[in-house]
């Protein structure tokens, strides 16, 4: 494995941005970034086994602050939504800035996907650091995360997020890595083939903010048990899919056990014959199909589209936090919180 690194830019506070390059012995290789620890380019072979980058995002680095679609980024400190920015925690009410309608996302406006982190090589691997103090963003606790990459000789890409803290706080991270698996040039992504290992997902209200109890996938446009376009039902006369304008909506992984692999997901290119599956430990994947892409900072070939990639959230649920039926997103000195993402290239 060959990695490089060089200066990509300067962060507004001056901080350095920092470019890595990871190529396999085969000439695929992946690109990250010191701002939100980020995925800026997959590389890999179509079926005739020509090379094209099938991740979308930006030219410049600049470009990766405060973007709305939060591109290939680590959102955080906590993913997805919490509702009307507030969660108690051990009898204590805490408050968050508000950024998404009524709601807080992704951490609020400063989360760490707007950050430049700490970075280095480690071995085969490239390791990002980001320290969040004590109340920042409303949250309680000194938190070190850690994102931790790794670039096989088989095409896969595996992430281990990592967090720890000194105060009982929350957390949920996620890569938010846009796939479009005909190359990132390539236009909609709705004739894109998915499948997801998850019969049951979370109806939410008009904010995006779960009602509570999982329901059925079966007899119903959220179906992706067995595999179809992304595009069949996507315009379905059906109020998921009218709130967000298309799929963003959280699954619950079949047999998902805490700090197992379980398969979350599988993705088909309509064009190029590129197959990937998405491995993790996390006990739900967020499906967010792009729906409001265009408008965000130029592309790395041209201004993107709504429906140009597919992101696959490998995560807990939303408002987790405000929900204890679901998997706990609560971290207490002493633990570790450690999850796996795997994307498979074939």
């Amino acid at each position: 494995m060959a990695i490089t690194k060089k200066l990509w830019g300067t962060a507004p506070d001056g901080k350095e941005i920092f470019l890595y390059t990871l190529t396999n012995a085969s000439g695929a290789y992946v690109q990250l970034c010191s701002v939100g620890a980020a995925i800026v380019s997959i590389v890999v072979p179509d079926k005739e086994g020509k090379l094209a980058d099938v991740v979308i995002g930006y030219k410049k680095p600049e470009d990766y602050f405060g973007d709305g679609p939060c591109c290939g980024k680590v959102p955080g400190r906590y993913a997805n939504r919490i509702a009307k920015g507030k969660f108690t925690l051990d009898g204590v009410e805490y408050t968050l800035p508000v950024n998404n309608g009524p709601n807080h996302l992704h951490g609020g406006p400063d989360g760490f996907q707007n950050k430049v982190w700490e970075s280095r090589v480690d071995g085969d691997s490239v390791e990002f650091m980001y320290f969040s103090e004590d109340g920042e963003a409303g949250y309680p606790g000194n938190l070190k995360a850690v994102a931790h990459y790794t670039w096989g000789e088989d095409n896969s890409l595996k992430l281990i997020l990592t967090a720890e803290t000194d105060k009982p706080t929350v957390v949920n991270l996620t890569n938010h890595v846009y796939v479009n698996l005909d190359g990132e040039a390539s236009g909609s992504v709705l004739g894109h083939k998915l499948e997801l290992n998850a019969s049951q997902w979370l109806p939410t209200d008009e904010t995006l903010i779960p009602l509570g109890e999982p329901q059925d996938v079966a007899g119903t446009p959220m179906d992706f048990v067995e595999a179809k376009p992304i595009g069949q039902d996507i315009e379905a006369d059906f109020p998921a899919l009218k709130y967000g304008k298309g799929y963003d909506n959280c699954y619950l992984i079949d047999g998902a056990t805490p700090g197992q692999l379980s398969e979350a997901a599988q993705l088909w290119g309509a064009k190029s014959g590129r197959h990937m599956t998405v491995l993790t430990t996390q006990p739900a994947v967020q499906v967010y199909t792009g729906n409001w892409l265009k408008g965000c900072p130029e592309g790395k070939t041209r201004p993107y589209e709504d429906y140009d990639a597919v992101a696959i959230e490998c995560q807990h649920a939303p408002d987790a936090p405000n929900n204890p039926e679901y998997p706990t997103t609560v971290l207490r000195p002493g633990e570790v919180l450690e999850e796996a993402i795997i994307w498979v290239f074939d």
